[in-house]
């Protein structure tokens, strides 16, 4: 399975903050495992506005995490950010409408607990 992590599942993962479900922490030992610049960008913008606390600097911890558990970086694809105009306008977040956007681009399942995200056609992992 190919999955692409939510912010919150990410930071969730990092933190030990919320538990992860047994699907995902199975999707994640034995899929392949994406984490969006977006949630990157996401992470560094709350931490600069102090809406978000890490452990480290999130340009050390993001690469490092990565690194430490082998997921791949996806990048924001033109065909990705087009893609956005064809969803429903059932989230107002616009980090969380591009990993829907990417999801269904690039034909990953995204591994979140979020309802929003649950409610658009994407395939959805919790």
């Amino acid at each position: 399975m190919k999955v692409l992590l939510d912010t919150c599942t990410f930071i969730w993962l990092l933190t030990g903050e919320q538990p992860l479900s047994a699907r995902v922490r199975s999707a994640l030992a034995t899929g392949e495992v994406y984490l969006s610049t977006v949630c990157a960008w996401e992470m560094a913008l709350k931490c600069a506005k102090g809406q978000l606390r890490l452990p480290e600097p999130p340009e050390r911890l993001i690469p490092a995490a990565r690194a430490r558990y082998g997921f791949a970086s996806l990048p924001v694809d033109e065909e990705s950010a087009l893609h956005i105009v064809k969803l429903p306008p059932l989230h107002r977040d616009p980090f969380d409408r591009m990993l829907v956007s990417q999801a269904i681009v690039h034909g990953l399942t995204i591994a979140t607990s979020d309802p929003a995200i649950l409610r658009y056609p994407a395939r959805t992992l919790w």
